[in-house]
């Protein structure tokens, strides 16, 4: 299921964590003024503002209710019957959404931290902003997370 959101900058940690569970996702705050209004058509508007004019441009649209990131998760994937099979995580940059790639270990050498350089053996990288990634404890938590989303309530 390839679903693609635009989500307005009120809403900056459920576009990191719809980007970190793969689905691309483009955020108001980090666009060009007046440039998020061109590209809602065909994505997924993401919105807290009932009167919102791009409702009408969008091909489909979610009015966000809750305050807290994971209930908001919860209300995108329940709306949209998004499954633990369809999601693709840790594949896209959290910071500017592009696809990230593996990257070899060899070249690394003094971009990342000595100590992460030495216990880890695979790492991926954004090709746009430059970003490296590898797997740590923040990975395992961010997965325990994604995992109680699709637990049966």
């Amino acid at each position: 299921m390839d679903i693609s959101f635009a989500v307005e900058k009120t809403l900056g940690r459920l576009a990191k964590w719809l980007r970190i569970l793969g689905f691309d996702t483009l955020y108001e705050e980090g666009l060009p003024s007046g440039s998020f209004d061109k590209i809602v058509l065909n994505r997924v508007l993401l919105t807290r503002k009932k009167k919102n004019p791009l409702i009408e441009s969008s091909s489909h649209s979610i009015f966000i209710h809750s305050n807290h990131y994971l209930k908001q998760l919860e209300e995108v994937i329940n709306d949209l019957g998004i499954t633990l099979m369809s999601i693709k995580p840790f594949s896209r940059c959290v910071r500017c959404n592009t696809l990230i790639e593996n990257i070899s270990k060899k070249g690394l050498r003094g971009k990342v931290p000595d100590y992460i350089w030495e216990v880890h053996d695979e790492f991926k990288i954004c090709n746009r902003c430059k970003r490296i990634y590898w797997a740590g404890t923040h990975t395992v938590n961010s997965l325990e997370k994604v995992k109680e989303l699709f637990l049966p309530q």
